[in-house]
This record gives structure tokens, C-alpha cells and sequence, in this order.
């Protein structure tokens, strides 16, 4: 891919925000984040609500790349990425198939563990293919506490952490009411971590890792956007040589998804045996003020108006052309 010089030459941008998730509130938020930023650096960048405008204008009206700062369904699961595939012209983020494999937490365990790459046990649950026999199964064979949650949802929501028997029941019918299927996870005790990493490849760098301590261990959507009481710790603190492996895990997570331009990954470390296990990779981070890429960015010495020109700045296409130049 040919990389501008500056700013300028990346011609009319859209910063594709709001959309149709359950999300929404979150990407306006990220998205008018990037859109100052991005204005501030010099590039001519314009908001663009796939909700509100139909996706056809961005060629009509002579976009030249997109800035994809939607989170969830329709943006961050292939959805939009195959769109901008066909009206040709380059995206940040992840292609078509890493994005809709990425979302899907079943089939993201399911790929990671053809490499062997370590993730929490798992039990899927499908409506219409599971009754109460099943569901009270469930806590036998992953043992509790244990995670229930949709399958395709980000930002915690529909997440429920079931402490005994009797709560099954709810929790499967929480995260019913946003995805058909249900992933029932074991409980990993120890250091919530999170890594992002930026470009592709070979050249994909993983980024300093931040460990979570949030209110009563409970990083849910509040915690995550709204309160000042979770705790992000970047210089992380883990045991000498922790923070480096985690990186490489990561890593290797985000090239066997063959994901690319940048993204961030979820991990829980064993507090008993250290071992670390990955939970999910976002292809489409959050850019809020609480959002966790920006601060290990900051951590690395890269701003925040820095870092969103240099994840524009990997633009592309999945069906690149033939000459390797953008549209």
C-alpha cells in the first residue's frame, strides 16, 4: 500500500460513526473524537452516519477513504467492509472475513485453538436447539462462577456473570434478547488485560499492555464509558517478562485472524498459574476519553491526533488493484 506523505494527500475522508448497533452511542462518541482529531492534523474530514445516509454518497460525493469508528453489528462485522469493498474505496480496520470472524467470540475460540492459542473453555448455546436440561448443564461442565454472553456484542453489553445455579435461567435470557447464540464461558480469575496492536502483518506492533481494575472486578458497560472509578494501569505492573508474552500472544492472535491495520485484544492472566487467556479482539476500537487504545498509545509517545492519521494512514482494500494504488 502506498503510504502519503502528509496529511493532505489523503484526500476527502468520512469518519464513519453512529450506525445501527447496540453500540451506537459509543462509536458517535469515538467518531466525533476522530473527526476533530483527524480535522486538527489537516485532513479533510467529514462525519458520515451510515443510520442516517446511504452508504452510495461516499463514492457520489468523492470520499477517497473511510475512517471506520463504528463498533459492533454493521460496522464492525464485515457488513460495512464488504460495501466499501465493492464501491472501492479503502477502509482502516480489518477486511471482510478477520472482521466477521473477529465479532463471532464462538468462531474467534474456534480458530485460535486450531493454532493451540490458549482461550477460556466454552459452551455454545443456540435458540431453539436448548432447553432448561442444557442450560443447567452448563455450570457442570465449566464449573462457576462462569461468563454468559452474546455471541456478537461488544462493550459488555448482555454480559452476566453467574455466581450460582439459579441465576442460569436470566442470564441466558439477557443475552438471548441480543444474539441467537449464546456463549457460556469459564470464569478465569486474575488480571484483566487488554493490548492493542497497530499495522499489518509483519509490521504489526503490539502496543503497551494496560491491566483493568475496575469496581468489585465488574468492567461492565458503565464501568467501561460513564464512571472514573475503574483503574488503567499503563506501565501495567505485571512480573518481569509477563507484559512481553502477552504482547507476542497477542500478536500472534491478531495475524492468525489475519486481521490488519490495528486492533486491540481482551485477556484474562490465571492468577493461580499466570497463565493468560485470550478472551476477544475488537477490530474496531473505542476512541472515547475512557477508551484504552488511545491511552496505551499515549504510554508509547504517540498522541491521540497521531495515532488516528496513522491508523488512517492504513487504509485498504481487500481486492487491492492490480498497480498496488489506492482509488
Amino acid at each position: 500500500m502506498r503510504m502519503n506523505a502528509h496529511p493532505s494527500n489523503f484526500g476527502k475522508v468520512a469518519v464513519l460513526m453512529g450506525g445501527r448497533s447496540a453500540e451506537r452511542e459509543i462509536s458517535l462518541m469515538s467518531g466525533q473524537g476522530v473527526l476533530q482529531a483527524l480535522r486538527s492534523q489537516g485532513v479533510d474530514a467529514h462525519a458520515f452516519d451510515p443510520a442516517e445516509r446511504d452508504l452510495g454518497d461516499l463514492r457520489k460525493e468523492g470520499f477517497a477513504r473511510c475512517f471506520i469508528a463504528l463498533h459492533g453489528r454493521f460496522g464492525e462485522d464485515g457488513t460495512v467492509q464488504g460495501a466499501l469493498e465493492l464501491l472501492g474505496i479503502p477502509y482502516t480496520g480489518s477486511g471482510v472475513m478477520a472482521s466477521s470472524m473477529a465479532i463471532d467470540k464462538v468462531m474467534t475460540k474456534r480458530v485460535l485453538l486450531s493454532e493451540n492459542l490458549p482461550t477460556p473453555r466454552y459452551v455454545l448455546l443456540r435458540r431453539g436447539g436448548y432447553g432448561p436440561a442444557e442450560v443447567d448443564a452448563v455450570a457442570d461442565m465449566l464449573g462457576l462462577p462462569l461468563i454468559v454472553k452474546p455471541a456478537r456484542e461488544g462493550s459488555s453489553l448482555g454480559l452476566t456473570k453467574v455466581t450460582d445455579p439459579d441465576g442460569m435461567a436470566a442470564a441466558v435470557a439477557l443475552a438471548e434478547k441480543m444474539d441467537a447464540d449464546i456463549l457460556c464461558e469459564q470464569f478465569v480469575s486474575g488480571d484483566e488485560v487488554t493490548c492493542p496492536v497497530l499495522g499489518s502483518g509483519a509490521q504489526a506492533q503490539a502496543l503497551p499492555v494496560i491491566r483493568i481494575v475496575a469496581p468489585e472486578g465488574n468492567y461492565d458497560y458503565q464501568n467501561k464509558y460513564f464512571t472514573d472509578t475503574t483503574q488503567y494501569l499503563v506501565p501495567c505492573g505485571l512480573p518481569p517478562g509477563e507484559e512481553q508474552a502477552i504482547q507476542q500472544l497477542v500478536l500472534q492472535a491478531f495475524r492468525t485472524l489475519n486481521c490488519r491495520g490495528w486492533a486491540r485484544a481482551d485477556v484474562m492472566i490465571d492468577q493461580a498459574t499466570r497463565q493468560p487467556y485470550l478472551l476477544e479482539i475488537n477490530t474496531s476500537p473505542g476512541m472515547t476519553g475512557h477508551s484504552l487504545v488511545p491511552m496505551s498509545a499515549r504510554a508509547a509517545g504517540i498522541s491521540y491526533e497521531t495515532l488516528c492519521v496513522q491508523v488512517l494512514q492504513t487504509a485498504a482494500l481487500d481486492c487491492q488493484p492490480q498497480d498496488g494504488t489506492l482509488p
